[in-house]
C-alpha cells in the first residue's frame, strides 16, 4: 500500500491569514487544527482560526512534499493567492472533499 502525503493551505473565515502545512494524514490534521481553534491553543493555526482548507497537493514521497512546503512558505502572499486561485478560483472550503 502506498502512503500519500499532503501539502495544504488553510485560511480563516475572512481569508486574511494563510497557514501552510505538511502531513501524511490530512483528515486527522484538519481535525487537530479545528480542535486547536476551539480550545484557544497558541499554535499559529489555532490562534488565527485557520481551519478552512483551500488548497492541497498530494505526494508519493515525503521528501518531495516537505521540499514543496518549504518552497511555498517562502513565497510572497500574492504568489500564494495566485496558486490557490488557480486550484480553487472561488476559495471555497474544501474540508468536505477530504472527509
Amino acid at each position: 500500500m502506498q502512503s500519500q502525503y499532503f501539502v495544504y493551505i488553510l485560511t480563516n473565515q475572512y481569508r486574511t491569514t494563510l497557514y501552510i502545512g505538511f502531513t501524511n494524514n490530512i483528515q486527522n490534521r484538519l481535525a487537530q487544527h479545528y480542535f486547536d481553534s476551539q480550545n484557544a491553543k497558541k499554535s499559529f493555526a489555532g490562534k488565527y482560526n485557520c481551519i478552512y482548507l483551500v488548497y492541497y497537493e498530494t505526494f508519493e514521497f515525503p521528501k518531495l512534499g516537505i521540499a514543496r512546503e518549504k518552497e511555498l512558505k517562502k513565497w510572497r502572499r500574492e504568489k500564494k493567492n495566485n496558486l490557490i486561485s488557480s486550484f480553487n478560483p472561488k476559495w471555497e472550503t474544501l474540508n468536505n472533499e477530504i472527509f
